[in-house]
């Protein structure tokens, strides 16, 4: 049996640093980080490329320290009222473009103390990429129903995202999918817990649950006109 990718101890660290986000206690602790944290992410990463890439060919999974598939510890505060300058979780992304500017469909991990999940598609779009899902979903009312009850997909995955409570202008309120038409996210969750995030068969469980998602991520990238 092979080994775990993620240990207790990246839990226990994310915990401590939660009660201790400061930049003086963390830089005492870098090192901790990146044994415990860091590196096993990116561990992860650099061997789920494989796997994903038989789920699409097109899905990046990129393990550089720096400016790939992992998010940085490093909180943006600039416009933000909570001014603690890390993040107390580890999270990962492996989307269908390298474009910074671009919002295109992709999977997700996310790692914290009592919140592990792998979730994907697309979160807060601009105005024109939403706007582009709406119409095929217009478009192809029939495509979407089928997705939603397919057995993998209501069996690994939930459904979520913000809504709006009227429908969307421009668009018929009678439509037999205004319920979706209103919403402004498209995203889906598989919710685990740290014993699993630390079990040998985790990226099994990983990759189970994006291949139960394939409809509707191959769905949001038609919609997008990105390859899938």
């Amino acid at each position: 049996m092979s080994s775990p990718y993620f240990k207790p101890s990246l839990f226990k660290f994310l915990r401590e640093l939660k009660r201790n986000n400061e930049r003086p206690w963390f830089h005492a602790n870098k090192e901790r980080y990146e044994l415990t944290v860091r590196n096993p992410l990116l561990d992860f990463i650099g061997e789920v490329g494989r796997p994903l890439r038989t789920i699409s060919p097109h899905l990046i999974a990129d393990n550089s320290p720096s400016g790939g598939s992992m998010f940085r510890i490093y909180r943006d505060t600039r416009f933000s009222k909570d001014k603690s300058p890390y993040k107390t979780h580890a999270a990962a992304h492996f989307p269908l473009s390298r474009a910074k500017d671009v919002h295109s469909p992709g999977y997700y991990l996310h790692l914290a103390p009592g919140e592990v999940f792998v979730g994907g598609g697309i979160w807060h779009p601009e105005k024109d990429v939403l706007g582009a899902i709406r119409d095929h979903l217009v478009n192809h009312p029939g495509e979407w129903k089928a997705l939603l009850r397919e057995k993998g997909f209501k069996k690994h995955c939930t459904f979520e995202g913000e809504k709006l409570q009227r429908p969307p202008k421009g668009y018929p309120p009678d439509h037999e999918l205004i319920d979706w038409l209103k919403y402004k996210d498209f995203t889906w969750f598989t919710q685990f817990d740290e014993r699993t995030a630390c079990s040998p068969d985790f990226m099994d469980k990983f990759i189970a649950s994006c291949r139960a998602a394939v409809p509707m991520m191959r769905f949001l990238a038609e919609a997008l006109k990105f390859p899938w």
